[in-house]
C-alpha cells in the first residue's frame, strides 16, 4: 500500500491529537494560573502507527476502506490524575464539553480486566478542519491515575515481548502489580485532602509571587531606584518568612504604589 495513502487517512488523527493535546494542558495551566487544584495531572497523545493498525487489520480481518469504520482508537488521548477520585472529574468534564461527542465509555476502574489492568476509556467524535473541509474524528482518551499507568506501561511491553503468551510465573507477579496500585491508590486517597491543601497553597504562593515580581519590573520603568530596592529588599525578607497572607497584603500595598504612579503618569499627560 502506498505511503501516500497512509498519511492522507492519518494525517486528520494527528491534527485531532494536536488540537486535544493542546486544549487538555490549557486546563491544567487554566487550573494552576487560578490558584486552584487541577484533576488532570499530565497529558499525553499518539496517533497509532502503521504496523500496529496492520496488525488489528490482520487480527480482526478489517479492510483497509473499513480502518475508519471498525478502529476506534487510530488516535490516543492518555490523561493522568493523581486520585481515583480525580477520573470521575475529569470524565464529566469531557461529557460537558461541546466540542466532544461521547460514542462510548468503558470503565475499567470498577470492572478491572482479568489481567488486572485498570483505566476509563471514552470514545469520543471531534471534528478537525482541513484542506478538504471538516471531518469527524475518533479519538479514545484513556484516564487513568499514576499508579495505573505505571503497570499498564510495564504490562503493555510484556504483552509485545511475549505475544499473547507470557509465562505463568511473570502473569502471576503482574497480577500482584495491580493489587498492589490498587493498595497504593486507596492510601493515596485517604491523604487526598491533605495533599490536595499542600498542593493549592504552593499554587496559590506561585501565583502571588508572580504577581509582586511583575508589579515590581512595572515600577522600574516608573520609579526611582532607590525605592525598587528598598521594596525589593522587604519582598524577599518577607517571602524568606513563608507566610501566604503576609505575602498577599505586600502584593496588595504594592499594587496601590504602583497604581499610584499609573495615575500621575495619567494626569501628566492631560
Amino acid at each position: 500500500m502506498e505511503i501516500q495513502l497512509w498519511r492522507e487517512l492519518l494525517d486528520p488523527y494527528q491534527l485531532a491529537v494536536d488540537e486535544l493535546m493542546v486544549k487538555f494542558r490549557y486546563l491544567i495551566n487554566e487550573h494552576m494560573t487560578s490558584g486552584v487544584y487541577s484533576p488532570i495531572e499530565q497529558v499525553n497523545g499518539r496517533v497509532k502507527k502503521i504496523s500496529s493498525i496492520l496488525e488489528k487489520m490482520q487480527k480482526k480481518k478489517i479492510k483497509f476502506e473499513d480502518i475508519e469504520k471498525k478502529i476506534d482508537d487510530i488516535a490516543g488521548i492518555r490523561i493522568i490524575c493523581q486520585f481515583v477520585e480525580d477520573i470521575d472529574t475529569v470524565v464529566d468534564i469531557i461529557k460537558n464539553r461541546s466540542d466532544m461527542i461521547v460514542k462510548e465509555e468503558k470503565d475499567y476502574i470498577r470492572n478491572a480486566k482479568e489481567s488486572g489492568y485498570r483505566s476509563y476509556h471514552i470514545i469520543v467524535y471531534y471534528n478537525v478542519i482541513t484542506l478538504t473541509g471538516t471531518k469527524n474524528i475518533k479519538v479514545e482518551i484513556q484516564i487513568r491515575t499514576l499508579a495505573m499507568n505505571f503497570w499498564a506501561t510495564i504490562e503493555h511491553s510484556l504483552q509485545y515481548k511475549y505475544r499473547q503468551n507470557m509465562p505463568p510465573h511473570i502473569r502471576e507477579r503482574l497480577s500482584g502489580a495491580a493489587a498492589a496500585v490498587v493498595a497504593l491508590d486507596t492510601e493515596m486517597s485517604s491523604v487526598r485532602n491533605e495533599i490536595m491543601d499542600s498542593q493549592n497553597s504552593f499554587q496559590i504562593k506561585a501565583y502571588i509571587v508572580a504577581e509582586i515580581l511583575n508589579t515590581i519590573r512595572n515600577l522600574y520603568n516608573v520609579a526611582n531606584k532607590r525605592e525598587i530596592i528598598k521594596i525589593q529588599d522587604e519582598f524577599y525578607n518577607i517571602y524568606k518568612l513563608d507566610d501566604i497572607d503576609i505575602l498577599e497584603k505586600f502584593s496588595k500595598e504594592i499594587d496601590v504604589i504602583a497604581e499610584g504612579y499609573r495615575a500621575q503618569g495619567i494626569g501628566s499627560n492631560e
